[in-house]
């Protein structure tokens, strides 16, 4: 399994997504180099990724520092914290619970940093909490996975429907479908088409 794990796969990543397709190539002429995003992985990267589900980038951002001022960005200190501990980070009801599942499932990280795709995504999402976006992330940017695409995401659908002149943004299902014609290029692909959407929306569309 291929996997990007410095700048160059980025870099190389895109100019073949720009050669394959005429829009990538003319998004590339608007941002620019793309970010490489990678992440440590284990629990940390998890809970952020948790604390960004369906809440604004500037939210999720304010939260996340407030959970880590509060040292619950570790698993230990989020077992023993109390309900109202965690909401007074910022965390919703549920996502205190999430929160809490996460910490109680005493994941094997090690065993995920050689596991597939697939097998990464259905092992997270048994967690309470941790649906197939929050999956996607996780490997794309914590375990460097060189062909994942988070289609349920928002500002993706959006930047996709601008970039390729769609009719209407498109839905999940839409939106796996056109993104197999990048593979196996596609967590450059949702980097690019988050790049896109920051300069079409001048706003982030991914932490």
């Amino acid at each position: 399994m291929r996997r990007i794990t410095c700048q160059a796969d980025v870099d190389q990543d895109a100019h073949c997504l720009a050669v394959m397709h005429a829009q990538f190539a003319v998004a590339l002429t608007q941002t620019g180099t793309l970010p490489l995003r990678l992440r440590s992985d284990g629990f940390e990267p998890l809970l952020s990724a948790i604390v960004s589900q369906q809440v604004s980038v500037a939210s999720a951002n304010a939260i996340w520092s407030r959970v880590c001022a509060a040292d619950m960005h570790k698993a230990a200190n989020v077992l023993t914290a109390s309900d109202d501990d965690l909401r007074a980070c910022g965390l919703s009801r549920p996502k205190v619970k999430y929160a809490k599942a996460l910490a109680a499932a005493d994941l094997d990280f090690n065993a995920l940093r050689h596991a597939p795709t697939d097998q990464v995504i259905t092992i997270l999402t048994q967690i309470n909490g941790i649906g197939r976006w929050t999956a996607e992330i996780y490997a794309m940017f914590s375990l460097g996975h060189a062909d994942v695409f988070a289609a349920n995401d928002l500002a993706l659908q959006e930047a996709a429907k601008i970039l390729f002149e769609l009719d209407a943004r498109p839905n999940e299902k839409q939106m796996r479908a056109l993104a197999e014609d990048w593979a196996p290029y596609r967590s450059v692909a949702a980097r690019l088409l988050w790049a896109y959407y920051r300069v079409v929306k001048t706003r982030e569309g991914i932490r």
